[in-house]
């Protein structure tokens, strides 16, 4: 699970940023602002990377070991022997 979540980061940064870049450079020649819109979506894009990339990490300080977790179910543990 954790590999899952490694992976993922660099993905979620480049769609995050490159998706801000799309953005401003549609809304600066829809409306004729030369780069206003795409420097202020990109530099908006890279802050929300990093949060995500932060809460990523966060995330999978805080999750438990998955065997560990597997181990703690109570509906995953034996059964006592049956008694003859």
């Amino acid at each position: 699970m954790q590999m899952t979540y490694a992976s993922t980061v660099g993905i979620f940064m480049a769609i995050v940023i490159f998706g801000g870049v799309y953005l401003g450079s549609y809304l600066d020649r829809k409306f004729g602002t030369a780069p206003y819109f795409t420097i202020l979506l990109l530099i908006l894009g890279v802050f929300v990377g990093f949060r995500n990339v932060y809460l990523l990490i966060k995330k999978i300080k805080d999750d438990t070991p998955f065997i560990k977790g597997i181990k703690s179910e109570p509906h995953r543990k034996r059964p006592p022997p049956a008694k003859n």
